[in-house]
């Protein structure tokens, strides 16, 4: 078993976006693959038709490929297991039910609805935990057969020990005893003749090969019946490592039922795929250093089962705002100009103006691309303005100071014969040494005069020059008229 290959899956059920939790999942079970130089397998859980959402397949392929978590085997590539949809692997599950109830380990149940929702009314009347109460657990062979042959609907249930404990080892939670008095004796076969969740899992499982199990804790009150399922067939359970939820908040869970942000949302709202990617591997998982930027390839150097944590983690927009602006300020400069101009032309109509400089400005300030927008805004049209920010402390200028720099900057900037980045730099900075002044005391109200914004993504000198001179003038006229 120590040279065993690692082999991990992935399983999502085809019922509607990505959820982050969904990615996270994925994410960590390509991790542990990849470190191992092991397989990462793909396999389509579609039996709930109820929940079943056409195209939602698509959307599982498209958003593991846009991450960069290619699998070795799956529906699409084949691979020597498959198939690899739950839904064509239908036929054996029964047989194997079977087999457990040869073997004492299932039995038939004949219990109607009818009957069950009494049982549980009384249960819960009594205040006991509602579970089935084995009604069916020791009909004699010629009861089992009679009704069999009358056709009563039936469904098989695993044959759960009524003493005793069932032990089983988690990587994150260690090992986890639980009574298996409290344990029902769940339902593996409906009465369809298809086979529950909690059954097909672990059947599949075995037949794939997989050797670690990634899921929410939620399953963890599962994994004994689990265990026992292996137990009764002789096969070796695999490694379990059952993760923390991803909360909103310190009380709610992050939940595709509350709407809360998928994938492809995120995704829509200015996030790079990268920048996604590297933030949901830290929900959960503390790296050993300091450093929290990582690239796909250096996640699974990274990696480690020892660091994923116990405890809830919660989605901090603000920390992933963070870390999608460290991976655009990484981009180059070209790279990152064409991924902004659409969102640029989003408000700026105007052709006349230096994308490729106004793209250089906006780089080191912009933290999502859906910012950008409201960043540029100013440049086809000058808002309004309260003349409350000509004031600024910091760079000791006032309305009447402001109203002071304006006219001197005025002729200085209407005498500038080629409008370029230098000549203006050159004129406002020759201003300032002549009139013996801080730089703020001119840049700031220029800045504000021709932008009429508290923030924009470069300096008074970029703006003038942006906007051109003819607008730059005609802004600067305004913000005297409006201070005098």
């Amino acid at each position: 078993m120590a040279n065993e290959t690692v082999r991990t899956r992935f399983a999502p059920s085809p019922t509607g976006y990505m959820h982050i939790g969904n990615l996270r999942t994925a994410l960590f079970t390509y991790l542990i693959a990849k470190k191992s130089d092991g397989k990462f397998i793909l396999r389509i859980e579609d039996t709930d038709q109820e929940r079943y959402v056409e195209g939602a397949v698509d959307v599982i392929y498209n958003t593991l490929k846009a991450c960069g978590l290619n699998w070795d085997e799956g529906p699409d590539v084949g691979g020597p297991v498959g198939p690899y949809i739950q839904s064509e692997r239908m036929g054996m599950f029964k047989e194997y039910a079977e087999k457990l109830v040869e073997g004492g380990h299932a039995y038939y149940c004949f219990c109607d609805k009818e009957r069950l929702e009494e049982v549980r009314k009384i249960q819960v009347a009594s205040r006991i935990s509602p579970m089935y109460d084995r009604h069916c657990r020791n009909l004699s062979k010629e009861e089992i057969d009679e009704k069999l042959k009358a056709g009563i609907p039936y469904v098989i249930r695993q044959k759960v020990p009524t003493e005793g404990t069932t032990t089983f080892h988690d990587e994150i939670y260690g090992d986890i005893t639980v009574e298996n008095s409290t344990l029902d004796d769940q339902i593996l076969i409906k009465t369809d003749g298809m086979p529950t969740y909690n059954f097909a899992n672990v059947v599949d499982d075995h037949l794939m090969g997989i050797t670690h199990v990634v899921r929410g804790n939620e399953y963890l009150a599962s994994s004994p019946k689990y265990n026992l399922l292996y137990e009764a067939f002789g096969w070796t359970p695999p490694k379990y490592i059952h993760v923390e939820h991803i909360m909103k908040n310190a009380t709610e869970k992050l939940s595709k039922r509350n709407g809360d942000a998928s994938f492809n949302d995120l995704i829509e709202k200015g996030f790079m795929t990268e920048a996604v990617v590297n933030y949901i591997a830290l929900l959960g998982w503390a790296p050993k250093g300091e450093n929290e930027i990582f690239t796909i390839e250096e996640l699974i150097n990274e990696f480690s089962i020892d660091g994923l944590s116990k405890s809830p983690a919660i989605f901090d927009p603000v920390k992933l705002k963070a870390i999608n602006g460290a991976y655009i300020r990484k981009l180059d400069k070209a790279d990152f100009m064409e991924k902004a101009l659409p969102y640029i032309k989003q408000t700026v109509k105007r052709e006349d103006i230096d994308f490729a400089l106004l793209s250089e400005v906006l780089q080191p300030r912009t933290e999502i691309f859906t910012d950008i927008p409201e960043q540029v805004d100013f440049i086809d049209n000058l808002p309004e303005y309260d003349i409350a920010m000509y004031c600024h402390k910091k760079m000791k200028t006032n309305e009447e100071t402001s109203l002071i720099a304006l006219k001197e900057a005025l002729p200085v900037l209407e005498n500038i014969s080629e409008w370029t980045v230098d000549n203006i730099h050159e004129a406002l900075f020759g201003l300032v040494e002549k009139l013996g002044v801080k730089n703020g005391y001119i840049l700031w109200p220029v800045r504000t005069a021709v932008s009429g914004k508290q923030f924009t993504p470069g300096g008074a000198v970029e703006m003038c020059y942006i906007l051109g001179k003819e607008d730059t003038i005609e802004r600067i006229k305004k913000g005297i008229e409006k201070l005098s």
